[in-house]
């Protein structure tokens, strides 16, 4: 799973954000590694130099191996914050969707006797 950390003019500290980035969305997107290909990270503050509430914004892109991207996006009041959002609902999304992948059709179901 490659990560690739974008950000916008405004932000500061790249390098360093970017290693906090890259160690966050590993710790909560590890458990898709071998089922991801890549993860995209966009950073932008929405007010660009005022002080606002919620203003840092993080949006991330999970690549399933030979299926379409998928994308959330989360708003917080630090990069911190909006990042560990993110990647928190990028996790939820991947999960229902691989869960999804993986569910059949027809099968067992928790109403039949057999599964007790």
């Amino acid at each position: 799973m490659q990560i690739q950390v974008n950000t916008d003019e405004s932000i500061e500290g790249r390098d360093a954000l970017t290693a906090d980035v890259e160690a966050t969305v590993t710790a909560t997107l590890g458990q898709f590694r071998d089922h991801l290909t890549r993860v995209e990270v966009h950073i932008s503050d929405e007010n660009a130099g005022k002080s606002g509430q919620n203003d840092k914004r993080c949006m991330m892109e999970a690549r399933p191996e030979h299926q379409k991207p998928v994308a959330v996006t989360h708003k917080a009041a630090t990069v911190d914050e909006a990042c560990a959002g993110a990647a928190k609902k990028l996790r939820s999304l991947l999960q229902t969707h691989f869960g999804k992948l993986h569910d059949v059709k027809g099968g067992p179901s928790i109403r039949d006797n057999e599964l007790t």
